[in-house]
């Protein structure tokens, strides 16, 4: 096993990360806002969700799982097995209602509190993309920036999920705001923790593999095959095969 600190990670690639990060909540930011004034179709967020399951399946099984395997050895499958049901448990036992889409069946948000348990949850999982952003960074410039694009597909939806979710809970549209601007502030924290225990980065790389293999096959595929729409399955393919171009023409 490779150990993280003993390779000198350059300063310009996590700073790169902390860009990247940002910007990546900026998106969660502006999924919020289009929530709160109904500026956007919904059906074009749906399209995000496709895609990024695409990309996002791909880059966990044939990029950040082998690379994971490289720093950890055989360790790597337990830790992303670790990392799957994180955010199994918090989705399951903090917030089990909550999809992604607009959030139109009131009763399940009955008590104010319904709202914030799904926040919570929904954070932690936004936590561990900023984690996987800066881990990837820590290994290579290409896997970071395979990592935050694959991230990057769902977080305008993310962020209009957990706006819609809020007013459905009763909170005002500020507090709905407000609580996209935290799931942007999480995925940063993550980068943030990344950058202070970079030595760790054999054990958070393959946990954020499995992290990312959740997201992608047990939150947004389920959701894209309630849709009829057959273009949605083949923009799951296209985000694969956008990935297998990419690893083609920059990495081999």
């Amino acid at each position: 096993m490779t150990l993280a600190n003993s390779i000198p990670v350059p300063a310009s690639r996590m700073l790169l990360a902390l860009v990247l990060g940002l910007t990546a909540a900026a998106a969660n930011i502006l999924g919020g806002l289009f929530i709160l004034h109904r500026e956007w179709s919904r059906q074009y967020l749906k399209y995000f969700l496709a895609l990024g399951a695409g990309f996002m399946l791909a880059a966990s099984i044939l990029e950040i799982l082998p690379e994971s395997v490289d720093l950890s050895g055989q360790r790597a499958y337990i830790l992303a097995l670790i990392g799957y049901f994180i955010v199994h448990f918090f989705e399951h036992t903090l917030a089990p209602h909550f999809h992604f889409g607009e959030e139109t069946h009131h009763e399940h948000f009955i008590a104010d509190h319904a709202g914030m348990s799904a926040l919570l949850g929904l954070s932690i999982h936004t936590f561990f993309d900023g984690v996987a952003i800066a881990s990837g960074f820590l290994v290579s410039g290409w896997l970071g920036g395979i990592i935050f694009l694959a991230i990057a597909l769902h977080k305008i939806p993310e962020g209009f999920t957990v706006a819609s979710l809020m007013l459905a809970s009763g909170q005002s549209r500020r507090t709905a705001l407000l609580a996209s601007i935290w799931l942007g502030a999480a995925t940063v924290a993550g980068i943030l923790l990344m950058g202070l225990l970079h030595s760790q980065v054999a054990y958070a790389l393959p946990i954020s593999a499995g992290v990312t293999l959740y997201v992608a096959a047990t939150d947004l595929v389920p959701e894209i095959n309630r849709e009829p729409d057959a273009r949605m399955a083949l923009l799951v393919f296209s985000g694969v095969a956008l990935m297998l171009v990419l690893e083609k023409m920059f990495h081999g």
